[in-house]
C-alpha cells in the first residue's frame, strides 16, 4: 500500500509540468496609486475565444482577492499576448551504414526522432500606465502546452499560470 502511494505521489510530481515566470518592472513606480484596472478593447491575445475568456476570468480573480478592481475609468490597462512553438527534438535513433576498403571509405548517418515534440506556451502579461503612456510591469510566462486537452484541464491549467504570474505583484521593494 505504501509503494503505491508514493507511485503515485511520484506520477503527479511528474506530469505537472513546470512554469517558468520572468518578472520586469519599472522602480520608479509607485504601485499603491494603482487600485483599477481594464483590458485592452482591442487586445489580441493569441488564445482561442475560449481560452482567451478562461485566462480573463482567472485573472479577474486573482486581481479581486489582491484587492483590485476592474473599472470604465482604470488607473492601468492590461494587455496580454502569446505564442506556441515547440521544443526542438531530443531524443534520435542513429543509424547508420559504412564501409572501406583499400584506403577508401564512406559512411552515412541519419537521425530518427523518438515520441513527439513538446508544445509550449509563452504568455506575455503587460500592465501599462496610459495616463503616463508607459509600461511598468510585465510578466513572461513558459509552461508546456497540450493542444489536445480537455476544457476542465485547460482552465486548471491557465488558473495555475495566473496564480504564479501574479503572486509577484505588486512587486516587494
Amino acid at each position: 500500500m505504501q509503494f503505491l502511494k508514493i507511485t503515485i505521489l511520484a506520477l503527479l510530481i511528474v506530469s505537472c509540468a513546470p512554469i517558468h515566470v520572468n518578472y520586469d518592472y519599472d522602480k520608479t513606480t509607485n504601485f499603491n496609486t494603482y487600485k483599477t484596472y481594464q483590458y485592452y478593447a482591442n487586445m489580441e491575445t493569441g488564445l482561442s475565444e475560449l481560452d482567451t475568456k478562461r485566462l480573463l476570468n482567472a485573472i479577474d480573480a486573482k486581481m479581486e482577492t489582491k484587492g483590485f478592481a476592474i473599472s470604465e475609468n482604470p488607473d492601468f490597462f492590461i494587455d496580454i499576448k502569446s505564442a506556441e512553438y515547440q521544443d526542438a527534438q531530443r531524443q534520435t535513433i542513429g543509424v547508420g551504414v559504412g564501409g572501406s576498403g583499400r584506403n577508401v571509405g564512406g559512411g552515412i548517418t541519419v537521425g530518427i526522432p523518438i515520441g513527439q515534440a513538446n508544445v509550449n506556451r509563452q504568455i506575455t502579461i503587460d500592465f501599462v500606465d496610459e495616463n503616463k503612456k508607459q509600461l511598468f510591469w510585465q510578466a513572461i510566462s513558459e509552461s508546456s502546452f497540450n493542444p489536445k486537452a480537455t476544457p476542465e484541464k485547460r482552465e486548471v491549467r491557465l488558473n495555475a499560470i495566473v496564480e504564479k504570474v501574479l503572486s509577484s505583484y505588486p512587486p516587494e521593494k
